[in-house]
């Protein structure tokens, strides 16, 4: 039995998939939103919010062939995102 998952870790959680995702080439809002089938608002508001975590993000192009890079981590373990990626999966499509 799954115990619901708190707001604050699936929306940390959703933050470095996210995050992740850009850092591998999943680059762009269709690429990512057909990776998280998550709603396009709820992306650009998770991209936005990357910040909050010392994230940065960057974007380049226009609104039709936007792409985005991660230019530095901040704290955030990249390493602990890529081998627990599976974990962070489960606990976003738990909720």
């Amino acid at each position: 039995m799954t115990s619901k998952q708190s707001k604050t870790k699936t929306s940390y959680y959703r933050r470095l998939l996210v995050a992740y995702l850009i850092d591998t080439g999943i680059n762009t809002p269709p690429l990512i939103l057909e990776a998280t089938g998550m709603p396009r608002r709820t992306l650009q508001d998770t991209i936005k919010a990357l910040a909050e975590l010392d994230i940065e993000c960057v974007d380049a192009g226009g609104t039709i062939n936007k792409s985005y890079s991660i230019k530095s981590w901040g704290a955030i373990n990249r390493a602990w995102i890529k081998n627990n990626l599976q974990h962070v999966k489960d606990v976003l499509e738990s909720c």
